[in-house]
């Protein structure tokens, strides 16, 4: 019996190399016995394991894709994926359709641990969380994560981050080693890390995100729990909100079923509700931002106020020096009459709150100030606004920034975009930016925080919250230094 130590770190090459040797010396399969490296093996390759010198035969040749499956099992936990592979490669001389046999035991062997590393892989790159450590050098953003992966992965899921997180530095640590990034070269370490004892803002943000897009009506426990395993918890902020939120669940479904019965009466008849039932309020003057609400209140100027329950007009101080202009109005903002009230409201709160800007100091709107939607059974799908109906809604915007004269003002989303300038360039190329607009303003461009919570992606959902909040941080900035 020959006995070969391997590191076993997911490196093809390491046993692509000795199980080379052995194929050309002959040595049968069962006369090899395969070990990983650890405290208890030899800390190098056994090179006495080795045959001296390899017989006459021919050289074993296999299909490509034993060399794409090789790849993924070898990066399992398991110490028998190398024999099993090994058997497979000899086994592969005789049958070459082998890895084509659904019910042969070591092909279901091998592709099985090939899924189960897949899946790890795949739960690497959807769990990881950033923390923020401070700056790196040239003033780039430092990053450390904590991932506990249950394969040899790091490696292997390494160059996805790369790709993801360019633009800033980070590592990721793991009990199977740790994998770097400085913005010009990718480390790997295989050195066991342990856990950094980390938190900063985002966690907040990946709470109030999970809790938004919670929906208490589609609970599935076990899809739940196969999707976010609990053995994942413990390393994910938003997770310490899920026991709340399932026993809360059944409560929440019947309140979201008592609303249904509620639902909104269409735009002309609350109006003529409103005229025989409600007695007229004193008229405004002339010119003030009270007068201009009770005139948007009865808009018809374009077709999007017949199926509206109302008029969502901005809201804020009248000498705010800070305009926040969004799309239009979602559901809940068409209910209640105001803007920003709804989930994108809430995030939008919780953000600004962190980047130090008080939601009371600034004036609110929407370029559209009508609901436009697609009724769905019981739900209003949000759909979005046209570019007529984008310039038919411009005039009440128009009358909005003369009457409160905003210094700043931010456009979030391209249809505010569209409403404020006749800039053609797309969003991403002008986001983060401040722009200098007729009036003496200054104009900055972000993204629409409904955006956010519509990003199924988690690791891009990730990325895009963090800008997101470095948008409101330059904000405060511009704020500040405008006095």
């Amino acid at each position: 019996m020959r006995r070969v130590v391997l590191a076993g770190r997911g490196d093809l090459a390491e046993w692509r190399d000795a199980a080379r040797a052995f194929a050309a010396a002959g040595i049968l399969p069962e006369e090899i016995d395969w070990r990983e490296k650890n405290a208890e093996a030899d800390l190098a390759f056994q090179r006495d394991a080795m045959p001296p010198a390899p017989v006459t035969r021919k050289p074993m040749t296999v299909p490509p894709a034993f060399i794409e499956l090789a790849e993924t099992v070898l990066c399992h936990s398991d110490p028998a994926r190398f024999s099993l592979l090994y058997r497979l490669l000899w086994r592969l001389q005789l049958d070459r359709q082998l890895l084509e046999v659904a019910s042969d035991e070591d092909v279901v062997r091998a592709r099985l641990m090939a899924k189960n590393v897949r899946r790890d892989a795949h739960k690497m790159t959807a769990f990881v969380r950033f923390k923020e450590v401070g700056a790196a050098a040239a003033g780039r953003r430092k990053f450390i994560a904590w991932f506990e992966p249950d394969h040899h992965i790091v490696r292997r899921t390494a160059p996805f981050f790369q790709r993801r997180f360019t633009d800033m530095d980070w590592l990721i640590a793991t009990p199977k080693g740790s994998a770097g990034w400085d913005g010009k070269r990718l480390t790997m370490n295989d050195a066991p890390c342990e856990k950094p004892n980390l938190t900063d803002a985002t966690d907040d943000l990946w709470r109030i995100y999970y809790a938004s897009i919670f929906n208490p009506a589609r609970l599935k426990l076990k899809a739940m729990q196969a999707e976010m395993p609990k053995k994942y918890w413990k390393n994910l902020p938003e997770a310490d909100l899920i026991p709340g939120l399932i026993a809360a669940a059944e409560s929440q479904v019947r309140a979201m079923a008592a609303r249904e019965a509620t639902q909104s009466l269409p735009f002309h008849d609350r109006l003529q509700e409103a005229a025989r039932n409600i007695p007229a309020e004193p008229e405004a003057p002339a010119g003030t931002l009270e007068a201009l609400r009770a005139e948007a209140a009865v808009c018809t100027r374009c077709p999007l106020h017949a199926k509206a329950t109302q008029t969502v007009f901005g809201e804020g101080p009248r000498d705010a020096a800070v305009m926040f202009v969004g799309e239009q109005p979602g559901d809940q903002e068409d209910i209640s009459g105001r803007p920003f009230v709804g989930p994108a409201g809430k995030l939008l709160d919780q953000v600004i709150a962190e980047a130090g800007i008080d939601r009371s100091a600034l004036y609110v709107t929407n370029a559209v100030k009508h609901f436009k939607y697609e009724p769905r059974g019981k739900r209003r799908i949000h759909q979005k606004p046209n570019m007529g109906e984008v310039k038919h809604c411009r005039w009440w915007l128009d009358r909005e920034l003369a009457l409160i004269k905003p210094k700043l003002i931010v456009a979030m989303g391209a249809t505010a975009l569209a409403a404020l300038t006749d800039v053609k360039e797309r969003l991403q190329d002008v986001r983060g930016k401040a722009m200098a607009i007729e009036g003496g303003r200054t104009l900055f461009v972000t993204v629409h925080p409904s955006y956010l919570l519509r990003i199924p992606d988690e690791r891009l959902k990730a990325q895009e919250m963090a800008r997101f909040r470095q948008d409101m941080l330059e904000i405060q900035r511009l704020m500040a230094s405008a006095g």
